[in-house]
């Protein structure tokens, strides 16, 4: 792993963001571990998350005018990043609402109109659903997506195939850029248990999508 990424993994054990034990993900699998990005807000290191980030868009050079952050964690993940990158350039962000507003400005979206090309940033990439839904708001714009940046790909299988979510997207034409992935989390031996290891690599055997 590169310097960013081991960066990343010990700030996420460190905010308790990345957790070991027996969870029931929303897909309803049994999981031997959880990533929430949340508790990065808890524990407050939001200067040094925002760094990986930025170190992250530089290494896989990365060309975009706005930000797009779903709700819920897209929208601080989004907000760091273009506060960082703020000093250099103006990155206009934009975010959506779970539910559209009636009254005030109103609408679905909250920020920047989404226009030229776009960033997508999200916690975590799974079945890819929550990035599909992030593409079929912005299909109603004149955008050009650069890409969607995740802090971990879990590289589970997509929504239509065995393959990893991740390629699914990218055979559809979107590239997944993720700071750490599954594969990371299983060769980081120096900071989590071997039995921790051999259950997630029980759990990749199980519901890891194909890599080809």
């Amino acid at each position: 792993m590169k310097d960013y990424q081991k960066n990343f993994l010990s700030l996420a054990l460190e905010a308790n963001a990345l957790k070991f034990g027996d969870f029931t993900l929303k897909s309803g699998r049994k999981s031997p571990y959880f990533f929430n990005a949340a508790a990065f807000i808890e524990h407050g290191a939001l200067d040094e998350l925002a760094k990986i980030l930025v170190a992250k868009v530089k290494d896989s050079n990365l060309n975009f005018d706005l930000i797009f952050g779903p709700a819920y964690k897209g929208i601080f993940l989004g907000s760091i990043l273009a506060t960082k990158l703020s000093k250099d350039k103006n990155i206009p962000i934009c975010f959506n609402r779970k539910e559209a507003k009636q009254h005030g400005e109103g609408g679905s979206l909250i920020g920047a109109t989404p226009k030229g090309n776009v960033l997508i940033i999200d916690d975590v990439v799974s079945s890819g659903l929550a990035i599909t839904e992030a593409l079929t708001i912005l299909k109603d714009y004149e955008v050009n997506i650069s890409g969607a940046l995740v802090t971990l790909d879990r590289q589970e299988k997509g929504q239509n195939t065995n393959l990893m979510a991740s390629l699914e997207l990218k055979s559809k034409g979107l590239d997944i850029f993720s700071i750490i992935s599954l594969d990371d989390l299983l060769s980081a031996s120096e900071v989590i248990d071997e039995e921790v290891i051999q259950n997630i690599k029980n759990y990749r055997d199980a519901f890891g999508g194909k890599d080809v």
